[in-house]
């Protein structure tokens, strides 16, 4: 009787194991490759991720921009996220190589990212 018990027991385990939502059972990959910028949608890099890869410019999809709230660099270069405040006016931020945030203060202004200092924009 103990061993069908013990049966049934890691049974009902392992079917309850395996109809959790695969989010739950695992843990997010932070591994940043060499090179990159990656920002998060959630504090202390957790929610959904974009990493940009210099050089050139790029803007930010859709789920991050105006919603990174924290971001770290592994990018060999210097990187600047641009917040465009109207038409022809922006602010950058500069994000220097080995440079995190788990609680970003540019969390809703992060609208572009590039490698070269944008000189028609602002520091912010």
């Amino acid at each position: 009787m103990f061993r069908r018990a013990t049966t049934l027991t890691v049974a009902l385990a392992a079917a309850l194991l395996s109809a959790a939502p695969a989010s739950a059972a695992l843990a997010p990959d932070r591994s940043l490759a060499p090179g990159e910028v990656c920002f998060y949608t959630q504090p202390g890099y957790a929610g959904a991720s974009w990493c940009y890869r210099p050089p050139g410019y790029a803007d930010v999809p859709a789920p991050l921009h105006d919603n990174a709230a924290s971001f770290e660099s592994n990018a060999d270069v210097t990187v600047y996220a641009i917040d465009w405040v109207r038409p022809g006016e922006c602010l950058y931020r500069t994000i220097w190589t080995g440079d995190r945030s788990t609680n970003w203060e540019w969390r809703n202004k992060l609208d572009a990212v590039q490698s070269v200092r944008p000189t028609d924009c602002q520091p912010g």
